[in-house]
């Protein structure tokens, strides 16, 4: 038995996406989550940026011994993970990427797969590299999409402007036909429902969340990290602007309370 806990982070809410499927798949396991609010979006920054970021958010969570880090980001995956695990050799670092691209090659069937992400994130180009490993005969239609993380910090997740956005953004991608859409940031899956009716019940929509869960589902097992013992700070959440606010929305994204778990740190000291 292992009883440190489980890193996550993210550059502001999306991550709780995955420390959600995290409490529920793994009840007894212990998470310390870290929210760049003060620097979201990462999307939008240069490479030398997002890889400052991602090393100042590793440096802060090991603090923490964690047993395993989780980079919930689908931008500081894309630019970084290579770096940073490269770096962190003692430990456990896994991104979204590779067990997206790994389910999203398994389900389509006509060879047409959408990407869709920040802008950080599409131009790595982590996602196609990836897909192409796999199957260089797949066809992609890929597009960036910078309001989707305001939209989901702000709390639309199924509003008129929501949907409009989406319309905005999808419109190529579902005239392409595909049959599987890569949702290539944790915070889009919080627009999953209002996407999955835009794009139709037909088009596979791929969580990276749920892919990295269950490839920790994986790790735990194989490496037998389980925790055991529960206490007061199971969950401890940290960011780096505006506790209040992430404490009110990320009990909408986490569908539960968070109250007073939250603390604000200085992250440029890591």
């Amino acid at each position: 038995m292992d009883n440190r806990p489980i890193g996550v982070f993210d550059s502001g809410l999306g991550g709780l996406t995955a420390v959600k499927q995290i409490m529920e798949k793994f009840p007894d396991e212990s998470v310390v989550y870290f929210g760049d609010t003060g620097r979201v979006p990462y999307g939008t920054r240069s490479p030398e940026t997002i890889l400052r970021y991602t090393r100042d958010d590793i440096n802060f969570i090991r603090g923490f011994d964690v047993k395993m880090i989780i980079i919930a980001c689908g931008t500081a995956s894309s630019v970084s993970l290579p770096t940073v695990k490269y770096e962190n050799e003692g430990i456990p670092i896994t991104g979204v990427v590779d067990a997206t691209v790994y389910k999203a090659v398994r389900k389509t069937k006509n060879k047409k797969i959408g990407i869709i992400g920040t802008t950080g994130t599409i131009k790595s180009h982590s996602y196609d590299d990836g897909i192409a490993a796999y199957d260089s005969a797949i066809k992609i239609y890929k597009r960036d999409c910078p309001l989707f993380v305001p939209l989901v910090e702000n709390g639309h997740f199924d509003t008129p402007v929501a949907r409009l956005v989406i319309e905005e953004y999808l419109e190529d991608i579902k005239a392409a036909g595909v049959d599987t859409l890569i949702l290539g940031c944790t915070h889009y899956p919080l627009l999953k429902k209002a996407i999955g009716e835009y794009m139709g019940a037909h088009v596979t929509l791929i969580d990276p969340c749920a892919e990295v869960v269950e490839y920790l589902k994986k790790k735990l097992g194989r490496d037998m990290l389980h925790g055991a013992d529960r206490d007061a700070e199971q969950y401890r959440y940290f960011v780096s602007d505006d506790p209040a606010g992430f404490a009110e929305r990320g009990g909408i994204f986490l569908e539960r309370e968070i109250n007073g778990q939250v603390e604000k740190i200085d992250i440029e000291k890591y």
